[in-house]
């Protein structure tokens, strides 16, 4: 076992990702400012609103190419995939082909794409069966998640948060600085963008001389989160190290972990958020690589007091990715009311890793572990109501003339982001949820 590991690190390490150059063009048109560049190639389910049959996909500007089909013509060959890793609902299948063999599609179909490769173009029949418009499709749950895993890891919003209930002088609990604090949620409510949920119900304590009361969640707020999808994990016993970890991330998503403010407050002491959270989390359905993110790796902050050996690591291991959080009112047009970057995170994804694994705890396949609400250094950079309205004490004014302390009824929240460099953007697309009222 020991062996294979390390083969398999040193075959990962020597296959270069020639998708990742920057001087690649394609042969679709791509629009300008498209988030699904050459250079991104993410992937994700759909299913061709003509049909009823879901299927692997991947992102390429307006277009979405079926892997299916790809497979089916041969042109994947030499791939150690099958049509059934293709032809399935989930992408947990084809992930189980590990981090080397995704890494070699991606190669393959940027191979296939670049402008000047006409093993595909010159077959006008197969293109036509390959290349979907990305109107005629819809976008489903990629992945058939087993466990949630939700962080706590951007320090401003830990502060923000700890000074606004506790105090500014103590904001950060003693421990925050010590482990990445996480808590594990609930996987079967995790839907995908454009699917809309209901205003959760609960108990609240509005007053604190009175006894608690039920009913609709009036302070409904959002939280700007990252998630990354892990590949299969070790078996029970083992752990994953900080430079063991980009083996095991496939790759990461855009996350609204909703939360109902004043159910938590009443609920949260004192095993955490239970009701506040399990009712919805919102995921963008394209899953990009983390591959396709590493020319924009950047180092993080200082962590001060030392971390303790297994939380070490080497180079850079944040991304900056700018993200950005828009509420559209029904009927109305939609207002951004944060930019934030996901640069901006204390912990990283390798140090959340590896905590999560330091005690044998087994990750598997599809498992997804989301960042926590990321905040930046000022008042435009937060990622949650509850901080950009300061509890409901400074009310955001909209473009309609109402004011926003919360999300009402029927408001769509709407999350993208995107990285960019050199010229080269790489996306996420959008992560979309409307309101209802509560059932």
């Amino acid at each position: 076992m020991l062996y294979c590991l390390i083969k398999l690190e040193l075959l990962i390490s020597i296959m270069e990702i020639t998708a990742n150059n920057p001087n690649l063009t394609s042969w679709i048109n791509i629009p300008k400012g498209s988030d699904f560049t050459i250079q991104n190639l993410p992937f994700g389910i759909f299913v061709p609103k003509t049909e009823n049959s879901p299927r692997v996909g991947v992102a390429l500007g307006d277009k979405v190419i079926d892997l299916k089909e790809l497979e089916d013509y041969g042109y994947l060959e030499g791939l150690p995939f099958e049509l059934s890793d293709f032809d399935d609902r989930y992408l947990n299948s084809m992930m189980k082909k590990g981090k080397m063999s995704v890494r070699a599609l991606r190669n393959r179909i940027s191979e296939l794409f670049t402008e000047g490769n006409t093993e595909l173009q010159k077959n006008e029949f197969h293109v036509s069966q390959v290349l979907y418009d990305q109107d005629d499709v819809n976008m489903l749950l990629p992945i058939k998640i087993g466990d949630y895993t939700d962080f706590y890891s951007s320090e401003q919003h830990a502060f923000n948060v700890g000074s606004m209930f506790r105090d500014p002088n103590n904001a950060l609990l003693p421990n925050w600085k010590h482990i990445p604090v996480g808590y594990h949620g609930r996987a079967s409510s995790i839907i995908p963008s454009g699917v809309p949920i209901h205003r959760p119900k609960g108990q609240q304590k509005p007053n604190e001389e009175e006894p608690p009361v039920f009913g609709p969640c009036k302070l409904l707020d959002f939280e700007l989160e990252m998630a990354f999808i892990t590949f299969d994990g070790k078996p029970l016993g083992d752990s994953i190290s900080t430079s063991e970890a980009d083996d095991y991330i496939f790759g990461l998503a855009l996350f609204n972990d909703w939360s109902a403010r004043d159910i938590q407050k009443w609920e949260y002491v004192p095993l955490g958020p239970f009701l506040a959270k399990n009712f919805a989390s919102s995921i963008s359905p394209w899953i990009v690589t983390l591959d396709a993110l590493e020319p924009f790796r950047v180092s993080g902050p200082q962590q001060d007091p030392k971390v303790l050996p297994y939380l070490e690591y080497d180079g850079d291991k944040h991304l900056d990715v700018t993200l950005e959080v828009f509420i559209k009112p029904e009927g109305r047009m939609e207002q951004r009311v944060t930019k934030s970057n996901f640069k901006h995170m204390y912990w990283n994804m390798n140090q959340q890793l590896a905590h999560h694994t330091i005690n044998g705890c087994n990750i598997k396949g599809g498992d997804v572990l989301a960042s926590g609400t990321i905040s930046g250094n000022d008042e435009s950079s937060y990622g949650s109501m509850l901080e950009i309205s300061w509890r409901g004490t400074k009310p955001i004014k909209m473009l309609d003339g109402s004011e926003r302390k919360f999300i009402n009824d029927n408001d769509t929240v709407i999350m993208r982001g995107h990285a960019e460099k050199d010229g080269v953007r790489v996306g996420f697309g959008e992560v979309s949820t409307k309101v209802l009222p509560a059932k």
